[in-house]
């Protein structure tokens, strides 16, 4: 590791190392009393001060606590310091990273720094360019932007999010889910590469530059192996993406193998990828479906979900994780992969989440701390078998993923155009850097019933036996 006078700079092959750590402001600082007081008290005193009587109380925290709420948390964003940073910035004038071409930006100059939200939409707009590598100038994003709260995220946090939260129909899941996925497989094998998995791979050494197909190997053999998958068993992959997983069960495990997902042409894809890895289409298949509409029989003896229950939702967690119970025999295993965020938060953790919901995984409500999910867990009635914590494995697969994007530059360009590819190059290079530092994560979680009669011995932690 490189050392600097207050920390240290990582030197691993396998990762995007940070040359730029630094801390920012968050809930270390943040006052929960302060916006209790606030956002209630207010609407209170205008209420005992207006004489109206305490019915009208609702009304006025409606009214005036959403727009304090608004407020405060504008105010904290904007003018509260960074919590604990040992890292020094360069120092460098805004001209340096980014050209400003809206006159409207004009502002933004010298040392002024820019607000990431009115960044990344001028540039998705074109009013701005980067001057070098996305990811170079997102890593020093903390010399030249701000992470403050603005109009058009409260807006779209209020019009569009929290409707979204609440409501999770069949008929809302389906029109996000094949507006994203069914926009074109050309489109995402241009950063998944040949294997077509959209979710985290897994480190096996990160001293070596090991390749995106190996990361995305490790983590097929690994999923396989924590749920002890056997020959003759049945497996449900629920949110099978293109397939690979199902494919690659029922070819080196000989399992019946079952993939659902709402995207046509991910339904298309991963059956004739189980083709194409010789399987018997007896043996496995992709069914295009919503998850609640899944045959409550047979039962299946392991049950995977990789990334898919963000898309749940806060609102029908429990529920799925019910129906997962009903589906999974009393013996078998359930397999949870889940992106999360964690606890202690910083203000660039709800920024980057809020562009996340509006461009790249809409819906995907229930990305929460480990405590959350866990809980959910065993409230329906699950025993953990065993958690890991992922992020940074994450980060070297995305950091895989935005190298693959920008090779395929004039491809993308030319077919889905210029806006599309800068949404997802900041998408690739701002959330190599997120899952790295921990803003966000990913869970690994193994679960099973918990029943007295269940074989725990069965299936023992090799790490915690000889």
């Amino acid at each position: 590791m490189s050392e600097h006078e207050d920390y240290k700079v990582s030197e691993w092959s396998g990762v995007a190392n940070a040359p730029l750590p630094a801390e920012g402001a968050g809930n270390q600082t943040f006052s929960n009393l302060q916006l209790i007081v606030i956002v209630g008290g207010a609407p209170l005193a205008l209420l005992f001060w207006l004489r109206w009587g305490l019915w009208t109380y609702p009304f006025l925290l409606l009214t005036i606590g959403l727009p304090l709420f608004a407020g405060f948390f504008y105010l904290s964003s904007k003018f509260t310091s960074p919590f604990g940073n040992k890292v020094k910035l360069p120092g460098r004038k805004i001209e340096e990273y980014i050209t400003i071409k809206d006159a409207k930006l004009a502002g933004y100059q010298s040392r002024n720094k820019i607000p990431m939200e009115i960044f990344f939409e001028s540039y998705f707009d074109g009013k701005i360019d980067l001057n070098g590598d996305a990811l170079e100038i997102m890593e020093a994003r903390h010399d030249w932007a701000s992470f403050e709260f603005g109009m058009y995220q409260a807006k779209f946090f209020l019009t569009q999010w929290i409707p979204e939260t609440l409501w999770h129909s069949k008929k809302q899941d389906e029109d996000q889910v094949r507006d994203h996925y069914d926009r074109g497989d050309d489109f995402y094998a241009a950063f998944l590469g040949s294997k077509m998995v959209y979710t985290s791979g897994i480190i096996s050494d990160p001293t070596r530059n090991e390749t995106l197909e190996e990361l995305q190997d490790n983590k097929l053999k690994l999923v396989c192996e924590k749920i002890h998958l056997k020959k003759g068993e049945r497996l449900l992959d629920i949110g099978c993406g293109w397939g690979t997983l199902v494919a690659h069960a029922a070819k080196n495990f000989d399992v019946d193998a079952t993939g659902v997902t709402l995207g046509l042409r991910q339904t298309a894809f991963g059956n004739n990828r189980i083709k194409e890895y010789d399987v018997d289409p007896e043996k496995a298949r992709i069914l295009c479906l919503d998850y609640r509409d899944i045959p409550k029989r047979p039962k299946y003896n392991k049950i995977t979900c990789l990334e898919m229950a963000e898309h749940v939702g806060v609102r029908l967690f429990q529920t799925f994780l019910l129906q997962v119970k009903d589906l999974l025999e009393d013996d078998g295993l359930f397999f949870l992969q889940i992106a999360g965020l964690r606890r202690t938060w910083q203000y660039e953790d709800f920024i980057w989440g809020l562009f996340m919901a509006k461009y790249i995984f809409p819906g995907a409500d229930a990305s929460c701390p480990l405590y959350w999910v866990i809980n959910q867990l065993e409230t329906a009635g699950f025993e953990i078998q065993g958690v890991d914590t992922i992020g940074v494995h994450y980060s070297a697969t995305i950091w895989r993923w935005y190298q693959n994007w920008m090779k395929k530059k004039d491809f993308i360009t030319t077919k889905y155009g210029k806006r599309w590819f800068r949404i997802w190059e900041i998408f690739l290079a701002w959330s190599t850097i997120i899952s790295r530092q921990g803003s966000a994560t990913c869970y690994q979680i193994v679960a099973h019933k918990n029943m007295n009669a269940f074989d725990r011995v069965a299936i023992l932690n090799k790490r915690l036996t000889k």
